[in-house]
């Protein structure tokens, strides 16, 4: 049985200590705002934060996650700084079919936490997050105006 901080509350699931954070959010907690996209954190649709920080759950073990704060998409509202992102996320229409917009929604907070007046260059730099959509120019549109919202 492990501990785990999600979204403020503390859960315990019995799972073992290598399974996937991105599993056991969605499996054993039934949070699945957060995707699977690769399975190797490469395009960042399981993207939450950890301590602030984006991470890709489908490469965090479960048993490292029990040592930190994670925070996923459903509780993103609830961060002064998420709720921005994802106001100018609405206002910007930044997504299209919107299976990799967790991820991106999570990956402009942790970048708009740290850096809240992010440079053109710093935001190509954050967010690496893939979208096979294409939503790019809107995304960067968005970071842009929930920094300026700052």
């Amino acid at each position: 049985m492990l501990e785990i901080n999600v979204n403020g509350r503390i859960h315990r699931v019995e799972v073992e200590g290598d399974t996937p954070l991105l599993w056991v959010l969605r499996e054993q907690l039934g949070l699945t705002g957060t995707k699977y996209g690769c399975g190797v954190a490469q395009c960042g649709a399981c993207t939450v934060l950890v301590d602030g920080e984006a991470t890709r759950s489908c490469s965090m073990t479960v048993e490292v996650a029990a040592a930190h704060r994670i925070t996923t998409i459903e509780a993103i509202e609830e961060h002064p700084v998420g709720r921005r992102v994802v106001e100018a996320w609405v206002a910007h229409q930044a997504p299209q079919c919107g299976y990799c917009q967790s991820g991106q929604v999570m990956a402009a907070t942790a970048l708009l936490s740290a850096t809240p007046k992010p440079t053109p260059e710093q935001v190509r730099e954050a967010m690496t997050n893939i979208c096979r959509c294409g939503t790019y120019n809107a995304v960067a549109a968005a970071i842009g105006a929930a920094a300026e919202a700052g």
